[in-house]
């Protein structure tokens, strides 16, 4: 086994990319290592009629991919960051955060180049109540429905004019060779991004060394820095990766600057926070954020949404 490496991922087109881009540069740092896929189905893939936030956002996308490293069927699991929940299975912990591509959401349509552009009452497709909750909140006669499925999934009901435009992660479609389809990226104003989107994770054994040392190579300390951040303040809330929190980290020398956002899903009430720390400070930033938003009444939309902040956090 010393000369070969198990990766666990999902099915989906853009999970089995993400891998694969793992494979590629490990096997760049690695010649002549063996390294197959482990391709597994989630929960999250399976139950593609119901929205994300009514069938539990933890975990749905990883817990599988754990169980295969738990039970040794992988070396590694590869993830989206957003996808990752804030704590682990014991014996199991997140190795490598790898370079992060865009953090930004892209608006996606076939006949308009902007959410400005639509008219009051445009359909909008989207399987995040981050997302809703901002849209709502700019253009509160837009409605909004759950979108799920993969990637080319949901393009292809777009074109189908089941929507006027539709939101997906702008790293996703570039991944994929899809940027042609973005007509804009909402910047962090118009969209604040998930917690940790756009940048992947690698989660192993703590105690396979081996393995350890392969994938070492891979973390990108300022991306690690700044998705440190975004989790702990999602650690504080106590979110999942499916809902309407929004948390957006950068490194400006050596601050560190992050924004945070808890929202209703009609857009109705948006609480925001955001300052700057020490870069070696970046979960005591995260956790001050998280209470800050809590000052503002972050956790009564929270519990309306039947998710209780994190007690005894401290």
């Amino acid at each position: 086994m010393s000369n070969s490496l198990r990766i666990a991922t999902r099915k989906s087109p853009l999970a089995v990319w993400q891998a694969e881009e793992v494979s590629r540069r490990l096997q760049i740092l690695h010649p002549g290592l063996d390294i197959t896929l482990v391709r597994l189905s989630t929960r999250g893939d399976q139950m593609l009629d119901s929205p994300l936030s009514k069938i539990g956002g933890k975990g749905l996308f990883v817990k599988e991919l754990e169980q295969a490293l738990l039970e040794n069927e992988a070396d590694i699991a590869v993830h989206s960051m957003k996808d990752v929940p804030v704590s682990f299975p014991p014996g199991l912990g997140l190795s490598v955060i790898l370079e992060r591509d865009s953090p930004f959401d892209a608006f996606v349509s076939n006949r308009y180049d902007s959410p400005a552009d639509m008219p009051p009452d445009a359909h909008i497709g989207s399987a995040s109540l981050r997302r809703q909750a901002q849209i709502q909140a700019r253009f509160p006669r837009f409605s909004v429905s759950p979108l799920r499925g993969n990637v080319n999934t949901r393009l292809a009901k777009l074109d189908a004019d089941e929507f006027d435009a539709i939101i997906l992660a702008a790293s996703g479609l570039r991944r994929l060779g899809l940027g042609a389809r973005i007509r804009s990226v909402l910047n962090a104003d118009e969209s604040l991004p998930a917690i940790g989107q756009g940048a992947l994770g690698i989660e192993t054994r703590l105690d396979d060394a081996r393995v350890q040392s392969l994938i070492a190579p891979l973390d990108h300390a300022e991306t690690r820095c700044c998705v440190s951040a975004e989790r702990a303040l999602n650690a504080r809330l106590n979110g999942g990766c499916q809902v309407p929190i929004a948390g957006f980290a950068q490194l400006q020398g050596d601050r560190i600057h992050l924004r945070g956002l808890v929202g209703m899903p009609d857009g109705s009430r948006i609480c925001r926070a955001e300052a700057d720390g020490p870069a070696n400070m970046p979960e005591a930033l995260g956790t001050a954020i998280g209470e800050a938003l809590l000052a503002q009444g972050a956790g009564d939309i929270l519990a309306s949404l039947g998710i209780a902040p994190a007690e005894n956090f401290h």
